[in-house]
């Protein structure tokens, strides 16, 4: 296990301030009537695994905009030659993962961002959910932090798969909150049973902040 709590998160660049600032910003606030709760909860420092449930192809750029700090993503290759979303996703931090990639390999590509300082965002599902919950959670999270001894931050996007979920070809603009729960210590060990109880929690943590529903930040 890599000790990485200590090390400086990455400023980010100029061009992550402007697609933040003057496009995910906008369109997060007005557009969608979004809002953030629980961000006392994010380590302003050190590398850290961001877990969330996953809904529509809005929520990589609005989880990199929504924490305060830059958030690296696994994302599908292909979302890269979208027009628009690529160059929004690669300006927020994220990196392409070919499809038919081994495990492997984008576990690798994860913990080289992590020992830089990175955030770095995990869908605990991998792909979109129709209701929006986290309802098979894979392992890979809770690896990456058993790996660099990095915690894991739940965030729950409420109303994403109702904004733009799978089969919409157009946003419903409804509103759209991030609730962020308190940090998960790193699995005990890569042993799969402890991956297994940690992948439990965290699917429990953001469900249950799902449940809640959206609160006043």
């Amino acid at each position: 296990m890599t000790n990485t709590a200590l090390v400086l998160a990455p400023k980010p660049s100029l061009t992550y301030q402007l697609v933040s600032y003057l496009l995910v910003f906008p369109v997060f606030r007005f557009l969608f009537r979004g809002s953030t709760a629980g961000k006392h909860n994010v380590p302003s420092q050190g590398a850290l695994v961001v877990v969330a449930n996953h809904g529509s192809h809005l929520d990589p750029p609005l989880l990199g905009h929504a924490l305060g700090r830059p958030v690296a993503f696994m994302a599908k290759a292909e979302l890269f030659n979208v027009p628009l979303l690529g160059a929004v996703i690669r300006a927020c931090g994220a990196y392409p993962v070919r499809r038919g990639a081994s495990d492997r390999e984008a576990i690798r590509s994860a913990t080289s961002c992590l020992e830089q300082g990175w955030a770095t965002g995990v869908f605990l599902d991998g792909t979109r959910q129709q209701d929006g919950r986290v309802n098979a959670p894979l392992p890979g999270a809770a690896l990456l932090a058993a790996r660099s001894g990095a915690p894991l931050l739940p965030v729950a996007i409420h109303n994403s798969h109702r904004a733009l979920g799978t089969g919409r070809s157009w946003p419903r603009l409804v509103p759209i909150q991030l609730r962020i729960g308190e940090p998960v210590p790193a699995p005990a060990s890569r042993r799969r049973a402890d991956l297994d109880a940690t992948t439990a929690l965290l699917q429990e943590r953001i469900n249950a902040l799902l449940d809640q529903g959206p609160q006043h930040p």
